[in-house]
């Protein structure tokens, strides 16, 4: 009965787990359809061109690539937890990790370029570096590994950034930089290590957080998610340290002082952009489980297959802007890798186009995932857990 009772639990744990990841890998989907349906000259979060509306369809985007990683720590503890064998996790990591890697610079640069002109190291990249070096830093005592989550979170904007990358500092500008190139064929480093392995070692020493009742666990969660919004508006306030570009008086008006107020620094993510965004992750936890049973389901559905739902979501938006931009304008056109003006003439950013493209990419992609999804469970294929 007792074990019952505790194989019940852990499901529960872990479907709030799945249901934040779902919800924010919809989220990204909405992010990438943009930069395909709908790109623009200029970024969004420049509040002197910028609307409010294509202001906030980015800034939410912010809560996907930290929450996701977070939540990859937290599942990690619990499968090194399920298996019982510190060296079996470890392996684990260091060959996912590689294989991530292989799958950024392999497939999924061949489909956001459209080719290889151009290899990126992004979001994948990171994850499969961060699972790389967890493999070694899951051998640490629990207070080293929070000490080092936290000074790699908070401590990393006071390492000045190289000016010029070269081989003498690429080690330095792979650790900690802003994006860079390298190369020939160029190789684009847009996402680099830290912190981003402390946010995933973050994850990964609350984890244990998830073997308590669920009102302990709330109140761990909600408690650190309301810290670290303080944290966000306190040091946001006093513009003194924790993002590298200040807030400031908007001539455009008051709504734009906000929303200068509310950009941060994701490249690489910033004290204040780490904050804000895990904040709301660790209330979103506390949270998952209330929603409707309907939604519920529909969430679970994409967050258990996340690199799955990763690789058809981008194939998909990919291949159909191809299209689009082929029959609009008479040659297909990769918005995003292609220079303003070498756009075609006709082309103008559309939201209202990319918010409808999103939510037929999501119709497109909920069959697909829920087959996925039960095949995973049925399935005893080693391979599987790559995927």
């Amino acid at each position: 009965m007792l074990k019952s009772i505790e194989s019940s639990q852990n499901s529960h744990r872990l479907e709030s787990i799945d249901i934040v990841r779902g919800l924010i890998m919809i989220i990204m989907a909405l992010d990438h359809v943009r930069d395909f349906f709908s790109y623009t000259a200029y970024r969004p979060d420049d509040v002197t061109q910028t609307s409010v509306l294509l202001f906030f369809t980015r800034w939410i985007t912010h809560l996907c690539a930290p929450t996701f990683i977070f939540l990859s720590g937290i599942s990690i503890y619990l499968y090194s937890k399920k298996e019982g064998d510190l060296k079996k996790t470890s392996v684990y990591l260091f060959t996912r990790g590689l294989w991530l890697i292989a799958v950024e610079i392999l497939i999924i640069s061949f489909i956001l370029t459209q080719g290889y002109q151009l290899t990126l190291l992004e979001v994948i990249w990171t994850i499969g570096c961060s699972m790389i070096l967890l493999a070694a830093l899951i051998w640490l005592p629990r207070w080293l590994q929070i000490g080092l989550a936290l000074a790699m979170i908070a401590g990393h904007n006071a390492l000045p950034m190289l000016e010029k990358v070269s081989p003498d500092n690429m080690v330095l500008a792979f650790l900690h930089n802003s994006p860079f190139f390298i190369g020939e064929p160029p190789i684009l480093v847009a996402y680099t290590i830290v912190p981003w392995v402390g946010v995933m070692l973050l994850g990964y020493v609350i984890g244990p957080w998830f073997f308590s009742p669920a009102e302990t666990r709330n109140k761990l969660l909600l408690s650190s998610g309301g810290l670290a919004l303080v944290l966000f508006f306190v040091l946001r306030f006093l513009n003194l340290y924790g993002d590298p570009s200040p807030w400031s008086i908007q001539e455009r008006g008051g709504i734009f002082t906000l929303l200068s107020f509310l950009k941060v620094s994701k490249s690489p993510p910033s004290l204040l952009f780490l904050s804000v965004t895990l904040g709301v992750a660790c209330i979103l936890l506390t949270q998952a489980e209330r929603i409707p049973a309907r939604a519920k389901q529909v969430l679970i559905t994409y967050g258990r297959v996340p690199l799955f739902y990763f690789i058809a979501h981008l194939a998909l938006i990919s291949v159909t802007s191809f299209l689009w931009t082929y029959f609009a304008f008479g040659k297909g056109v990769n918005l995003s890798f292609t220079p303003a003006k070498d756009w075609p003439a006709e082309y103008h950013p559309g939201l209202l186009r990319a918010y409808f493209v999103w939510l037929l990419l999501m119709a497109a992609l909920y069959y697909p995932c829920r087959w996925y999804g039960h095949y995973k469970t049925k399935t005893k294929r080693w391979w599987v857990s790559y995927l």
